[in-house]
């Protein structure tokens, strides 16, 4: 199996490195993270991104707030700032969650947290691989996939989710060709998903999302797969803003909606997407998306930045996971995935 040519996330010794993803694709810089709150600022101003990542990195800043504490409250207390970060991604309190019980058990013993840590990191990888592997059977020889925002190796600890199972699949020659969603309004996939695409050399095109709709009209478009950030135990999914009209496109047309995601990234306890919070952010993000002060549109007009959609279980296909494929009925069958 092919690697890619970059890390996402890395531990040298005291410090953690993370590939500064707001610079991609112009230049491919690290920067460090030493401290809880470095991890919180690298999670919240999307240094890193992607639930996966989110959680790899969370697990690595609970490590830094177990050594920085001098008290149970304190870590306590700084584990809930880290979980403030970015509130949709559910993998990021998933980590946590599991550091702290760790920490708790072992005595805030710092090398087993550390092991922890990294156990997290190399799941998330194997996980993606197992995923992709059963996603790719559900794809037909020359297929034309289209996918939204980025779900490759830049939003895990490496290989991807929704563009690791179009890796697999290209690798077993069942993909020809890629559309890529740019992905308004941080551009994504235009910056992120192009960048990996192009890297591993796979035939693709990068398209306006308002140009989707065409596609898949014109039967152009063998399938849909995206990735997800939280998925409600009835299937409902949330995900890049932008996934949800794409899902009633697709189900217009009848082309298969495919979510890839680890069991992670399942929300056990939250009953359907009307429990799930949806992060919004600054308006900068809209009428500057280049964060570089040429504005697209006037600074005193108002905006509506939610992060994320909510893509409803009736408009999803399968959900793809490590564990194999989750067809419908999608309550029934994730709950067998807790059991």
């Amino acid at each position: 199996m092919r690697r890619e040519s970059f890390e996402t996330l890395r531990r040298d010794g005291d410090k953690l490195i993370l590939l500064d993803q707001r610079k991609l694709p112009s230049t491919m810089e690290y920067v460090e993270a030493r401290c809880t709150e470095d991890v919180y600022h690298a999670i919240k101003d999307m240094i890193v991104r992607g639930a996966p990542l989110i959680g790899s990195t969370a697990a690595f800043g609970v490590c830094f707030a177990a050594k920085e504490s001098k008290s149970k409250d304190e870590f306590l207390s700084k584990c809930d700032f880290l979980s403030s970060a970015r509130p949709t991604a559910v993998n990021l309190m998933w980590a946590i969650e599991r550091m702290k019980r760790k920490a708790l058990d072992s005595n805030f013993d710092q090398n087993e947290l550390l092991k922890e840590a990294e156990r997290i990191k190399d799941e998330d990888i194997e996980a993606n691989i197992a995923l992709s592997r059963y996603g790719a059977t559900l794809l037909k020889e020359n297929s034309v996939v289209l996918t939204h925002c980025n779900a490759g190796a830049l939003a895990t600890s490496g290989w991807g989710t929704a563009l690791g199972v179009i890796k697999e699949a290209y690798l077993e020659k069942k993909i020809s060709h890629v559309y890529a969603d740019e992905t308004r309004p941080r551009l994504q996939g235009a910056r992120l998903t192009a960048f990996e695409l192009v890297d591993f050399g796979i035939p693709s095109t990068l398209i306006p999302d308002s140009a989707a709709a065409t596609l898949i009209r014109d039967g152009k478009i063998d399938a849909v797969i995206v990735g997800a950030d939280r998925i409600a135990l009835n299937g409902d999914t949330a995900n890049k803003l932008g996934t949800f009209p794409l899902s009633v496109i697709a189900k217009t047309y009848r082309v298969p909606m495919y979510i890839a995601a680890p069991v992670s990234t399942i929300d056990f306890n939250t009953s359907d997407g009307k429990g799930i919070p949806i992060e919004e952010r600054a308006k900068s993000e809209v009428i500057d998306p280049l964060d570089n002060g040429m504005l697209i549109a006037p600074d005193e007009i108002d905006v509506f930045n939610p992060s994320f959609d909510v893509t409803p279980h009736e408009n999803i296909t399968a959900i793809i996971t490590e564990k194999g494929i989750i067809w419908p009925p999608f309550k029934e069958n994730i709950k067998a995935l807790k059991s």
